[in-house]
């Protein structure tokens, strides 16, 4: 899970909360300096950009949201390179994607992408 420290659609306590209503086995939380979209978008490279990661593992005792921002290091730079690291421990790997409409069942694509309604004025 993501959150960001001054998100303002989806404040981070309520996102935390995740640790409270999830069954998985392990939950990754990463919090990121920034507001709903500066969080998100942070691409590496660029000043005053931080986060706080932290793994919670099945039998680990849940914490407070403010007592885990508290414990938990602060690390400077994007969370973008940690969570492709991340992305890549936790994919199967490259696959094509599903073939576009579904002409099995009599529908095949409409147009080729980007579609037709941007065009349009």
């Amino acid at each position: 899970a993501v959150a960001a420290v001054a998100d303002h659609v989806a404040p981070w306590r309520s996102v935390y909360k995740l640790h409270l209503q999830s069954d998985a086995t392990e939950l990754t939380f990463v919090l990121t300096s920034g507001g709903h979209n500066v969080g998100i978008v942070n691409e590496p490279g660029r000043a005053h950009r931080s986060y706080q990661l932290s793994v919670c593992r099945e039998g680990d005792r849940c914490i407070d949201p403010q007592t885990w921002k508290e414990q938990t290091p602060t690390t400077e730079g994007s969370w973008w390179p940690v969570w492709q690291e991340w992305l890549k421990r936790h994919s199967s790997g490259s696959e094509a994607p599903p073939e576009m409409g579904s002409p099995d069942k009599g529908y095949p694509p409409l147009c080729d992408s980007p579609g037709t309604y941007v065009l349009k004025q």
